[in-house]
């Protein structure tokens, strides 16, 4: 729903009841995670989509007949067809599960508050109970920032606790996902399957190293989504003028900056400096962070030369192996712009568990969910 947070800000600032249509679930190759939302008034103005086209007419009406009958909210499956080419179906043969509901600002308040963090570009959560008893289904609760506190309430105690902890969590980890809660005596007995939606701060791209191919990542960073930093201890090199897309440029020595930076799970390094009084020291700290990505740029005489210092400077081996480098992906990169790709690339392929092989190589579903991924041994 928060791909369409601006509309629904506005509908529930003016009251406004509106029929909500939400991808719950996705099997296979869909054009549109789970998370995203189509929203109807009451006049018939309809905002978002779910599948780029293919059952969105479907979903209108389905979305008209909950706001005319009102009552429970109702379940819709829509999977492959290929008997028909105008056929409610989705031609690119994956699966979408979608909850239909009636949502009326004024009986969630707590909607609005978090719709217009989230246009503040706060980081908030939005946790939307899509199985369970039937009182509870469409129901919705708000985690805001990074703070483990409801705003709303699923009407038990026990229940709002659970969700919370959950919906805190994915918005810690910047993740969208369906969670299962409750079941059992000791937290909730209720059990219940969740959707959170989160909108999360921008995760943090940091670069050290101000020299050209630093340029062209800092701009492909911002281009991504990123909150990008260039840091470099030389300030002839570290100017806003070199780096007009970067959000900041920090003139200090690259371990030093970091070991005051903010950074989470979400967040990529990238040492582009290769040059060891720079590098040892800062990717010595670097590995031992919970951070997404450690890359180095260099040769590979050059890392394995690293490899034997970081060693001697007492990384683990498990840390070791965090490392990615030579940095990016193995594209045939020569000019900075390609190079930028190629680390771009990698950043996002080890983010999601994935090859970074062609399409075309494999077989199988090519939006294959990130927790069946990361099930897959190595």
């Amino acid at each position: 729903m928060l791909n369409i947070a601006d509309t629904l800000h506005l509908w529930c600032r003016e009251a406004r009841p509106f029929a909500l249509a939400t991808v719950v679930d996705v099997r296979g190759s869909a054009p549109l995670p789970a998370g995203t939302s189509v929203a109807v008034d009451e006049d018939g103005t309809a905002v978002g989509s779910i599948s780029g086209g293919c059952v969105e007419g479907a979903v209108y009406e389905l979305c008209r007949q909950v706001l005319r009958d009102g009552g429970a909210p109702q379940r819709a499956w829509f999977g492959y067809s290929d008997d028909d080419a105008f056929a409610v179906g989705l031609t690119c043969g994956g699966e979408l599960d979608v909850l239909v509901q009636r949502v009326d600002p004024a009986a969630q308040p707590h909607l609005a508050t978090a719709f217009e963090e989230v246009l503040r570009g706060r980081p908030a959560a939005v946790a939307q109970v899509v199985d369970g008893p039937d009182g509870l289904v469409g129901r919705a609760l708000c985690v805001l920032g990074y703070v483990d506190a409801a705003h709303g309430t699923l009407d038990d105690e026990e229940v709002d606790r659970a969700v919370t902890a959950q919906a805190g969590a994915l918005l810690r980890a910047g993740r969208t996902a369906r969670v299962e809660v409750g079941g059992d005596a000791d937290t909730c007995p209720e059990k219940l399957s969740v959707l959170v939606h989160v909108h999360a701060s921008r995760p943090r791209m940091l670069i050290f190293g101000a020299v050209d191919f630093a340029a062209a990542l800092s701009r492909m960073g911002h281009f991504l989504g990123y909150r990008v930093t260039v840091c470099d201890a030389r300030p002839v090199f570290a100017t806003a003028a070199r780096f007009p897309e970067a959000d900041e440029v920090v003139i200090d020595w690259p371990h030093r900056y970091l070991e005051r930076a903010e950074v989470d799970g979400r967040t990529a390094i990238c040492v582009l400096t290769h040059d060891a009084k720079f590098d040892i020291p800062l990717l010595r700290l670097a590995l031992d962070l919970p951070v997404g990505y450690v890359g180095a740029m260099g040769s590979r005489r050059t890392h394995d030369e690293r490899l034997r210092l970081l060693s001697e400077a007492g990384v683990p081996e498990a840390q070791l192996a965090r490392l990615r480098s030579p940095i990016g992906l193995d594209l045939g990169a020569r000019t900075p712009e390609e190079t930028a790709l190629s680390i771009t690339a990698e950043i996002i392929s080890y983010a999601n568990h994935a090859t970074g092989l062609p399409l075309s190589d494999g077989t199988g579903p090519i939006h294959e969910p990130l927790i069946r991924r990361q099930a897959r041994p190595e």
